[in-house]
């Protein structure tokens, strides 16, 4: 059963006229598609100044972010004896498909940001059709061990017992060694409002669904698309130690690597004119 997915245009030329191939952007946990607004604009302005032919770029939502419906116990689907869910990854990327296709496009360069980066590699597992290339942004393509597991359905079972995003307020709370942008007032304004107007019980649906994901490290040798990897330094995540060993595993493909200095978890918030850029190389490459 098909869960809705929101979908937001940041542009979408005439169907009349010759485009290039569309770009659709996925966001991080906890937050939504306004996570990709300013680095939209960014892509679509550069994009503009090189004489590209158009293309289309959209941002689609999670099921429980933002304004996005947390999906009924049917859409979501099983649900294993720790609370987490084991379909519903799988479940998502196939509604993400379909909300694509029914833009009239048939392939897409697909972004994904952190747990975006974790339905892009299921939307390429499961429907490597529709995939003209990859963008994976400070992200990884393994499953969660045990305790990552564990603090993910932790914090579930917070957010919904007390009705609350507390638990998830510390990704709007700098740390010492974070860049200088998170540490600005102007973030954390930011990504405290954004964090507030987060529903409680999508973000624990989200979090019960990133618990059940299958391990996608597979996948990465499986991709022959133009593909790219961004990771900023100071990720605690990340980082580009850990994202380095996807690039090797991507010998299907020529994979950009770019490394975005003074940037954390959220690069395109942080330095969006640097992902801009690397998601337009790859779009460009998808588009010969």
């Amino acid at each position: 059963m098909t869960m809705t997915i929101l979908r937001t245009a940041y542009r979408e030329p005439d169907q009349s006229v010759d485009q290039g191939v569309p770009v659709v952007l996925v966001h991080a946990f906890p937050i939504d598609h306004r996570v990709w607004d300013e680095c939209a604009s960014v892509l679509c302005t550069i994009s503009e100044g090189e004489d590209d032919r158009p293309f289309a770029v959209y941002g689609l939502e999670m099921p429980g972010a933002g304004e996005c419906p947390v999906p009924t116990a049917e859409q979501t689907g099983p649900v294993a004896s720790d609370g987490a869910y084991p379909e519903a990854m799988d479940r998502m990327a196939e509604s993400f498909v379909s909300e694509f296709l029914a833009t009239g496009h048939t392939k897409a360069v697909w972004v994904g940001i952190s747990m975006g980066g974790y339905l892009t590699l299921a939307v390429h597992r499961l429907h490597p059709e529709v995939v003209a290339g990859v963008v994976l942004c400070d992200t990884k393509s393994e499953g969660d061990g045990p305790e990552a597991r564990a603090n993910r359905l932790r914090i579930a079972n917070v957010c919904e017992s007390e009705h609350t995003v507390e638990p998830v307020m510390h990704f709007a709370q700098p740390q010492p060694d974070d860049s200088d942008f998170k540490k600005s007032p102007a973030f954390v304004d930011l990504f405290t409002r954004w964090i507030n107007e987060q529903h409680p019980e999508g973000v624990a649906w989200r979090q019960r669904m990133a618990a059940g994901r299958p391990d996608e490290t597979p996948q990465l040798a499986k991709i022959t698309v133009p593909a790219g990897l961004v990771s900023g330094t100071l990720d605690p995540s990340s980082d580009p130690d850990r994202m380095r060993p996807m690039l090797e595993r991507m010998t299907g493909t020529e994979c950009a690597f770019t490394v975005v200095h003074d940037a954390g978890h959220f690069t395109c918030v942080e330095k969006p004119d640097v992902v801009a850029r690397a998601i337009l190389d790859v779009q460009h490459q998808a588009s010969l």
